[in-house]
């Protein structure tokens, strides 16, 4: 056992405090936007965005919790709302009875189609219009690998269940 605790240098510390801001603050006006514009929290237009890029339209909803990072249960909820709003159907999935299908609908799209404008505009303003096209690309090649790394263990939403006692 090290008799320090392990620790950030200065430089690392300002790199994580000033990604963390950036992501907060980031989100925080991209889920005013798609309020304001579609009625839709930041799970939902990711859910939408990600059913409306599938080439059928469709996911099951353990890809789609693991895409969008986030529970199981905490998904179901969301997938109820807006198939409550017509925006996407659920269904029994073809290749495996246990799991749900989620589709998007033709509403769901113009949903999309709708939020789409102002979401590129806030995140143009907020996040791009300050970087040139070649710190853009540097970003990119900065978070890609930290993205891939943070990947390559399984999401918690396709960790396997622990059974209750």
């Amino acid at each position: 056992m090290p008799d320090t605790p392990p620790s950030l240098d200065p430089a690392q510390l300002g790199a994580y405090f000033a990604l963390v801001e950036v992501s907060s603050l980031l989100r925080h006006q991209v889920e005013q936007q798609l309020r304001d514009a579609g009625d839709l929290s930041f799970v939902q237009f990711q859910l939408l965005a990600r059913l409306g890029d599938s080439p059928t339209g469709s996911q099951r909803m353990t890809d789609l919790a693991d895409g969008v990072v986030y529970s199981r249960s905490g998904l179901t909820y969301q997938a109820g709302l807006l198939e409550k709003a017509g925006l996407v159907t659920r269904s029994p999935s073809a290749d495996d009875e246990r799991s749900v299908t989620v589709t998007i609908t033709d509403a769901g799209r113009e949903r999309l189609a709708k939020v789409f404008p102002g979401h590129i505009e806030v995140v143009q303003q907020l996040l791009f219009e300050v970087l040139s096209p070649r710190d853009v690309q540097a970003l990119a090649a900065l978070l890609t690998p930290v993205r891939d790394h943070m990947r390559s263990t399984p999401p918690r939403s396709a960790a396997p269940r622990r059974r209750r006692r």
